[in-house]
């Protein structure tokens, strides 16, 4: 039981990351054609855009290799961060648009 809720959730977060990596394309196209001053700024956004990315995909791997004993303890706090992960990524985003 606890085994498919970690490999369901372990797959949500592996198509959020993908969607990531999908809207960082798309941010860094967009920069490429901003003008200097504003490029600086989508730079900044998609550096913090990226780190939240790597996070994400370092707490995936860590649900992956997580015993069934280790995960039923760690899935509460595990929604927490990740909620905090995607909402800094969304900030970011946002601040593109």
């Amino acid at each position: 039981e606890a085994m498919t809720d970690r490999s369901a959730y372990v797959d949500r977060m592996k198509a959020k990351v993908d969607e990531w990596n999908a809207d960082i394309d798309k941010m860094a196209a967009k920069a490429k054609e901003a003008q200097a001053d504003a490029r600086i700024e989508y730079g900044k956004q998609l550096d913090e855009m990226r780190k939240m990315r790597d996070e994400a995909q370092a707490k995936m791997k860590e649900a992956q290799h997580a015993s069934d004993d280790a995960w039923d303890d760690m899935s509460k706090g595990f929604q927490a961060a990740w909620d905090g992960i995607s909402k800094s990524f969304h900030d970011a985003l946002k601040r593109f648009t």
